[in-house]
């Protein structure tokens, strides 16, 4: 795989270490267990997978030659480039300025923007509509797109199999970037609709069977579908996409619940399904699906709380926070700086999102064992921070080499 240039501000010797000795033992990634670092009175049992995934690493690499490249120029990024803090803000210091906020709501009027203005897209990607916009504007968007490449291989699919007639359904955040992103692109090519969630799924399957009035799918699922979309016929032929970031199991479970229910409704049998339904599985991105693995291979160890460490806003980082919650007592942090001591720790509602502050987060267990991991675009120079914090609480922190 493709080795990426990035600054060494967001490189870790000792992460980077612990990854190369697991990646030499375990060629094939098989062994999901956690590596173990033993500091005595605390012990860290690391996933066997964490941290910047291949998208994650191009979209910085991309970035960072962008700024260099551009001396002088005024330089834009669509939105959050990805969701991190720490690396957002090293682009902000670097003088980038955000034109849009999470949600697509705009931070600097598209007005603005002139031709020879430098507008990075990010690695979620972004829709159609505001590609043709900024290319109206003379603006080299291709020049300087991180959309990953993970992202793109859903669109093509879903071009693919458009073309084959069937409409296409995408589990994913309706308001995420990506999600807006791959909308975009499945909308302009054929019939599409968003489900949130498996709830969301099963009341559009009553759709497909008859058991909801086609009238009320309107207001049900108000801006989560294409424009024209027909109800009565538009869900006789699908297949099923998702956001990269969403839970594997979940998009594999919403696929397959609606599979069933379009092989139940037109008495299909296993030969005859794919001339109603899509096999997309070849969409479900492979670091999503890594990381998520590494954890539910974590949930064996006997520990007593859980960290997660990565941007509050991150969809990955938090179905990583939702796997430990099933086993341990789970700490949400984006840095070393929300352990503000052994005692207190700022902690982040991976649903609601509210932040508070939890005393007495740390149990008295000896030694204490806590199992951790980090999203998809979290530093591992993050990541060795918060367990040097965690190591300088016990006065341990010399026992981790540099």
């Amino acid at each position: 795989m493709k080795q990426f240039t990035i600054p060494n501000i967001y490189r870790s010797n000792l992460i980077s270490q612990i990854k190369e000795n697991r990646k030499a033992a375990d060629k094939l990634k098989k062994d999901f267990t956690p590596t173990l670092l033993n500091l005595g009175p605390v012990q860290i049992y690391l996933a066997r997978h964490f941290g910047f995934c291949y998208g994650v690493e191009n979209a910085i690499e991309i970035a960072f030659n962008t700024i260099e490249e551009n001396q002088g120029k005024q330089i834009y990024l669509l939105s959050e480039m990805i969701h991190n803090p720490q690396v957002n803000a090293d682009l902000v210091s670097r003088g980038v300025q955000f034109l849009q906020d999470t949600y697509g709501n705009q931070l600097i009027p598209f007005e603005s923007l002139h031709a020879e203005d430098v507008v990075i897209i990010p690695a979620f990607g972004t829709t159609l509509e505001i590609e043709s916009m900024l290319k109206a504007k003379g603006i080299a968007v291709e020049k300087y797109n991180t959309t990953c490449p993970f992202v793109e291989k859903v669109w093509n699919r879903s071009e693919q199999i458009a073309a084959k007639g069937y409409s296409i359904v995408v589990h994913g955040k309706p308001k995420h970037e990506e999600t807006r992103a791959t909308f975009s692109h499945a909308s302009a090519n054929t019939p599409t609709v968003i489900v949130n969630d498996m709830k969301e799924t099963i009341e559009l399957a009553k759709y497909i069977t008859g058991e909801k009035e086609a009238t009320s799918f309107y207001t049900e699922f108000k801006g989560q579908f294409s424009e024209g979309f027909d109800i009565s016929k538009d869900l006789e032929k699908i297949g099923v996409v998702n956001q990269t970031t969403q839970l594997a199991t979940d998009t594999q479970a919403i696929s397959d619940y609606l599979k069933e229910v379009i092989l139940n409704h037109y008495q299909l049998d296993q030969t005859s399904i794919a001339s109603r339904f899509a096999d997309t599985r070849d969409t479900l991105c492979y670091a999503t699906n890594d990381n998520q693995s590494a954890v539910k291979g974590m949930l064996d160890t006997d520990a007593e709380i859980a960290m997660v460490i990565g941007g509050h806003n991150s969809s990955n980082s938090s179905h990583l926070v939702e796997l430990c919650e099933a086993k341990y007592p789970t700490y949400f942090i984006d840095g070393p700086d929300k352990l503000i001591s052994k005692s207190e720790i700022i902690h982040c509602n991976w649903q609601t999102k509210e932040i508070s502050s939890i005393q007495g987060y740390l149990p008295t267990a000896d030694p204490l064992r806590i199992v951790m991991t980090s999203g998809a675009s979290c530093p591992d120079a993050v990541v060795e921070k918060v367990i040097r914090k965690i190591a300088s609480f016990y006065g341990v922190e010399d026992q981790l080499v540099n």
